[in-house]
């Protein structure tokens, strides 16, 4: 893979997506698609929703190119399934950025999508084998719904899409991939783009149109490192640990309670840490913390130790529910703090 050729996809993804999220603003704001300030949300102004369409365009323009030209190129069949899969979750949320999508025709969509790319990708290979559709599609859907519910404060999801872009491309490049490599770099330089304005206080928000593309592309991104080396599977969890152990811990404790598990509300650990901390920013930072210290030395760990893989990603997620429950409760024994004056 040539450096010039490399860096000229990543500043097109990059580009791509500023000019596409800077042209959204103004749409969504004479549109009048704004994100109210409510009880369950935690920003304090109306701010435009639906700057996801920056990552998907560059994604949409960029990984064609680059998974068929680049060394270890993919076949058209995957790339299709990719761009069908993208542009069906993307066209769900941008329906549901305009007018309230239902649940079920919502995850219908999701994982139609998810099916079309779980179909195409095992005949990647000598062999053809569809018995792991099933964890594929559950696996699938659940990325872009947890990252639909993690994107709740400024900057955390695009933060999170920037680390686990690079880590994947990190994991292709180790294993002799250089156009997946490439491929999961420019989801961190579109995610950078979009990022600019979604940094707090934020601009625009990503919409589900980008909350469920991110998810949709993480997913992808890990079941392709998953076909060409089953290993890079444990390395590739620990990289989204923070994300998974929120999302899903949050979401067994609303079902355990009784509550609507499809409802919004405020009750993830990231939306605790930034009503206590009355800053989007210093939660932010918290996951940042964890994704360096922890997810990305784990994950090396079970990328060059395989025969502990499993046992290091059991630790991680172990130590992640410990984590979380710690902080959940510090946040629930702190008296509140006063709101921040940031949008989410």
């Amino acid at each position: 893979m040539g450096v010039p050729v490399a860096i000229g996809w990543l500043l097109s993804s990059l580009l791509i997506s500023l000019l596409m999220v800077r042209g959204a603003i103004t749409y969504a704001q004479g549109r009048g698609l704004l994100d109210q300030p409510g009880r369950r949300r935690s920003h304090q102004l109306p701010t435009p929703r639906g700057g996801g369409i920056g990552i998907v365009a560059a994604s949409l323009v960029c990984l064609p190119g680059i998974l068929c030209s680049q060394p270890a190129a993919w076949p058209w069949l995957v790339i299709g399934a990719v761009l069908a899969a993208l542009l069906l979750v993307a066209l769900a949320g941008w329906w549901d950025d305009h007018r309230s999508l239902p649940v079920w025709p919502r995850l219908g969509a999701q994982l139609v999508a998810v099916g079309i790319f779980s179909l195409a990708l095992p005949c990647t290979g000598a062999s053809c084998s569809w018995l792991p559709l099933p964890l594929l599609l559950l696996g699938g859907a659940w990325s872009i719904n947890l990252h639909n519910f993690m994107d709740g404060i400024d900057g955390l999801l695009a933060q999170q899409a920037i680390f686990v872009g690079i880590g994947l491309a990190a994991l292709a490049w180790a294993v002799a991939q250089p156009a997946l490599a490439l491929a999961a770099a420019s989801l961190s330089a579109a995610a950078a783009g979009f990022g600019y304005y979604n940094r707090p206080p934020a601009r625009i928000f990503l919409g589900d149109v980008g909350s469920g593309s991110v998810g949709l592309l993480i997913f992808i991104f890990s079941a392709m490192l998953w076909r060409r080396n089953p290993a890079l599977l444990w390395p590739a969890l620990i990289l989204s640990s923070a994300f998974v152990a929120d999302a899903s811990l949050t979401l067994l404790n609303r079902i355990r309670l009784g509550r609507r598990w499809h409802a919004a509300h405020r009750e993830h650990l990231y939306q605790w840490l930034a009503r206590r901390s009355g800053s989007h920013a210093q939660a932010d930072a918290a996951y940042l913390a964890w994704n360096i210290l922890i997810a990305a030395p784990f994950a090396w760990l079970a990328w060059s130790h395989p025969h502990l893989a499993l046992a290091v990603t059991m630790g991680t997620y172990m130590a992640a529910t410990g984590v979380w429950l710690m902080l959940k409760h510090r946040c629930l024994r702190r008296r509140p703090h006063k709101a921040p004056h940031v949008t989410a």
